[in-house]
């Protein structure tokens, strides 16, 4: 469906699974895929005294620090507990920059380190990590090393699981442009530009997927932009689109999953440097909508099977 979405997505993907395939040997134990782990001999029910399993679900975000931006991850948790309604479900923020900012506020969020430790000493037995971030970068990288750690040893769980993030596979990609595209506001007219802006990973191969991701909708609607605040494609490029279109007027959306610090300050801020702030010098009124992706439900919907996918690997 997206013919240069589609390459840049494999070349992504390629350089990605190249990375993975390169950790140490010890990282890769056990021999059966990144995503799922069976530890034998830690008791999960199948010998004499073992204790009985219990199922636990661990979604890890980014974070935020803006309290309306918590609607997105309250969306998410929401219908996790439709979907798995006898699991229990438990949190982790991964930005430690974020956690220590709510800790000078008396509220304490659990790092994945943490949280796996805890849910290991309440006795889960298996557990279904989902990650809740928009690309394989380094935050998921990072998530991924430490599941790694409750893979073997005397901490290990009888069964660990990891669930990939949002854009995982080009289903997926097709999958979160239309869900993208659907949620755009009806009164948008057809010469009006609709500018989304990711975090991006400027740091890491998987920042390749912006550009497959900005390739697809741009096939889709030559005037839906994608750039990223922390990578590529960058703000330079949307408003070459813009200039090369005479767009005057542009929808901003983030693409990401909370309407946090980034789309409230970067995207839509009214600072000098915001990119509503950068369009209107360059004469294109913004309008700002202010919800993450994760309050889309076509796109937790593919966040959701790939929980559903990580769980059926453990059971």
């Amino acid at each position: 469906m997206f013919p240069l979405a589609g390459t840049l997505l494999i070349l992504a993907i390629t350089i990605i699974a190249g990375a993975i395939l390169l950790r140490p040997a010890a990282c890769r134990a056990h021999g059966r895929g990144d995503g799922d782990h069976h530890a034998h001999g830690h008791g999960h029910g199948h010998g004499r005294g073992a204790p009985p399993d219990r199922d636990g679900i661990l979604l890890v975000a980014f974070g935020t620090s803006i309290p309306q931006a918590r609607a997105a991850l309250d969306n998410i948790e929401r219908r996790a507990r439709e979907r798995f309604p006898e699991t229990d479900i438990r949190w982790a923020w991964t930005s430690s920059m974020i956690r220590r900012k709510l800790a000078r506020r008396g509220e304490v969020i659990d790092s994945p380190l943490i949280a796996l430790a805890k849910m290991k000493e309440e006795g889960f037995t298996r557990v279904a990590v989902q990650s809740l971030h928009t690309i394989p970068g380094v935050e998921f990288h990072q998530l991924r090393e430490t599941v790694d750690i409750f893979r073997r040893g005397h901490h290990a769980f009888g069964h660990i699981s990891l669930g990939p993030p949002l854009l995982a596979s080009h289903a997926d990609l097709e999958r979160a442009v239309d869900g993208v595209i659907a949620a755009i506001p009806p009164e948008r007219r057809v010469d009006e530009a609709v500018v989304l802006m990711g975090h991006g990973s400027e740091r890491h191969a998987a920042d390749l997927l912006y550009r497959a991701a900005a390739a697809a909708f741009a096939e889709r609607d030559p005037l839906v932009l994608l750039g990223s605040v922390e990578g590529h494609p960058d703000l330079d490029e949307i408003l070459a689109r813009c200039r090369e279109r005479q767009i005057r007027k542009a929808w901003l959306l983030p693409f990401m999953s909370v309407a946090g610090d980034h789309a409230r300050n970067d995207l839509a801020g009214d600072d000098d440097d915001s990119w509503k702030s950068v369009l209107a010098r360059h004469g294109i009124e913004s309008i700002p909508m202010l919800r993450g992706t994760a309050e889309n439900d076509r796109l937790v919907d593919i966040w959701l099977d790939h929980l559903q996918a990580a769980r059926e690997r453990i059971s």
